[in-house]
């Protein structure tokens, strides 16, 4: 008969949830006077909306802390559950999947590239700095944050594979779960995907005035 499962891991998915809804970039656009980040610029409430409707400081803020929202609850379960990759990976995903379907805004939230980083912070540095190197590249050369994101979504799960640990591949579970996760900020851009085939993306800026055309 398998153990039953401490209710306080449940709780911790559960609080998981629950803190990756935190609107951390619409609550930071009010706080800075850009009203409400729905109704600006492409609509969305992540660090890029926040740091052209907002500024770059509130751009920042709110990078950090979408970050720091999934990476926290994966830091207390590697704690609370012994480093079960499992555990890791529901906790982790919970707050990932409370940033983008968030209890507190219907449903309607971000795309979860912060949020996702901030996971696997904490599961995988390496692969995570991989990524990063993946986005900066792009975003530099042709300046769509979205295709930037897009890629280094892409490009995690091989990553996690690859530099998981020293020739040892990661557990399924965090295999498929990053795979999971890709194909959610894959979802999440959709809109995103359709402009850059019709060549219509903005590129980024950090002028106020340009927006989601």
């Amino acid at each position: 008969m398998s153990a039953a499962i401490p209710y306080e891991w449940l709780l911790l998915v559960a609080g998981s949830y629950l803190l990756g809804s935190i609107p951390f970039g619409l609550l930071l656009a009010k706080l800075f006077g850009a009203g409400d980040l729905r109704r600006v610029g492409s609509g969305n409430i992540g660090a890029t909306n926040v740091a052209r409707a907002a500024g770059i400081l509130p751009g920042v803020l709110t990078l950090l802390l979408d970050a720091a929202k999934s990476a926290f609850p994966v830091w207390m379960a590697s704690r609370v559950t012994q480093e079960s990759a499992t555990w890791l990976m529901l906790v982790g995903g919970a707050a990932f999947l409370g940033h983008c379907f968030p209890l507190w805004l219907k449903f309607k939230g971000g795309k979860g590239v912060a949020t996702a980083a901030g996971v696997f912070l904490m599961l995988s540095p390496a692969a995570l700095l991989g990524a990063a190197i993946i986005f900066l590249l792009v975003a530099a050369y042709w300046r769509y944050i979205s295709l930037a994101s897009l890629s280094a979504a892409a490009a995690l799960p091989l990553l996690i594979y690859f530099l998981w640990a020293p020739r040892h591949a990661p557990p399924h579970v965090i295999t498929f779960g990053t795979l999971a996760i890709a194909v959610v900020i894959a979802f999440k851009h959709d809109g995103n995907i359709q402009r850059l085939v019709e060549g219509t993306e903005p590129r980024f800026s950090l002028r106020k005035k340009e927006e989601r055309r």
